[in-house]
């Protein structure tokens, strides 16, 4: 696409950001505002959706993985460069809309498949999508406007938890719940479609760290990465759940989801405000200690008011803490930066993939589910403190130049 024809800068945000919410916001996080209308079905249990959440965090692992390798791909399929990152975008959106309105049919059967492969599907249009976007937004001068991209997800989740809210009070099934997510994908999807076009410029050569001190420093930023994944993912998929357990009969119960989305989009816009000179590992440091301490208010304050400052608190740099490790891959590792941030993906996948099976091991071996999920808690905060402490080891030994 000739620079004459190029879309400005807005435009490429916002076509991010509204692909994010369809890929994030409603492909994978959907799953949570349905649960309970699922449950309450019957057409699941909780250790059935644990294992559902597990296959979809394992898609989304997968997926990073196969994004992670693009640098074999283009040694052997130079071809290829110029238009795949076009077809994955549009691909995964594609398969995005198929597999929500699949969770729809009742077919349990096939459920964990559709999950697995709506994982691989958000994690094309993810990783691919914000290169796209961050190349081109830097390339026409306005990297600032990164942030509006991860608006997207919170979008997302703002926009499905209140339509499954206004479900849940309709008495409306979770088999139509999915068929209406379903349906606000499409729309969203038929929005972006046309800007999802041209290709990303090859980047230049490479200006960052280098040597053993760059492949320290990315491993060590993938492992403190993986560990947010980890960190946040028993918040995000049980929320509702552990709410209506903690505070039965509470009519704001289905609020504290959309609550988190409206923290996931605000957060994702105030970072538009932070100078490009602070260190992102220290801004890195900041966003886990919120989100820790978000979900220890689940813990030490389970009452409405602590849950809703929680979901505010964890959901505030939940895109922030993605958007400033991609500006710190680009940092490190400014050539081929897609590769990395593939990689840092599939570490967080990993870290989400840990989660639900190890909430279901607890609840197993607890006296109740309360204290399951305060123990789950519990060890997701601890897994958020060591990622800051890693965080300030790499500020430390390798000083941002």
């Amino acid at each position: 696409m000739g620079r004459m024809n190029a879309p400005k800068p807005l435009v490429v945000a916002l076509a991010g950001m509204l692909s994010l919410a369809v890929a994030m916001g409603i492909g994978r996080f959907a799953f949570t505002p349905l649960l309970p209308m699922m449950l309450h079905d019957g057409v699941v249990d909780l250790p059935g959706a644990s294992w559902l959440a597990t296959a979809n965090y394992l898609g989304y692992w997968l997926g990073a993985m196969a994004c992670a390798l693009q640098p074999w791909v283009w040694s052997r399929f130079p071809a290829l460069r110029p238009v795949v990152h076009t077809t994955a975008m549009r691909l995964g959106l594609a398969l995005t809309v198929m597999l929500t309105l699949g969770m729809a049919l009742h077919w349990p059967a096939v459920w964990p498949l559709w999950r697995f492969l709506a994982g691989i599907a958000s994690a094309l249009v993810f990783v691919y999508t914000s290169g796209w976007c961050l190349a081109r937004l830097a390339a026409a001068g306005a990297p600032q406007l990164g942030g509006v991209i991860f608006v997207g997800p919170g979008l997302g989740i703002a926009v499905s938890g209140l339509a499954a809210t206004a479900m849940v009070a309709g008495g409306v099934s979770a088999a139509t719940g999915w068929a209406a997510m379903a349906a606000l994908a499409v729309v969203l999807t038929a929005v972006v479609w046309p800007q999802l076009q041209g290709v990303v410029a090859q980047a230049a050569p490479p200006t960052g760290v280098s040597g053993a001190s760059g492949g320290s420093a990315m491993a060590l930023l993938a492992v403190a990465y993986g560990l947010a994944g980890f960190g946040y993912i028993v918040t995000a998929t049980f929320l509702p759940v552990i709410a209506r357990q903690t505070l039965p009969g509470s009519i704001w119960l289905d609020l504290f989801w959309p609550l988190f989305g409206v923290g996931v989009a605000a957060g994702a816009l105030i970072t538009i405000r932070f100078p490009a000179h602070w260190d992102r590992r220290h801004l890195l440091m900041g966003c886990y200690a919120l989100q820790a301490a978000g979900i220890m208010l689940g813990v030490w304050w389970p009452s409405l008011l602590g849950f809703a400052l929680g979901s505010l608190l964890i959901g505030l740099p939940f895109t922030a803490i993605t958007l400033f490790a991609m500006q710190e891959v680009r940092r490190v590792r400014p050539h081929g930066a897609s590769a990395f941030i593939g990689l840092l993906t599939a570490t967080y996948g990993l870290g989400q993939i840990a989660g639900p099976p190890w909430v279901a091991v607890l609840l197993g071996r607890s006296a109740s589910a309360a204290l399951g999920f305060a123990l789950s808690l519990e060890t997701a905060a601890a897994s958020l403190v060591l990622g800051m402490v890693l965080y300030g080891w790499l500020a430390k030994r390798h000083p941002a130049h």
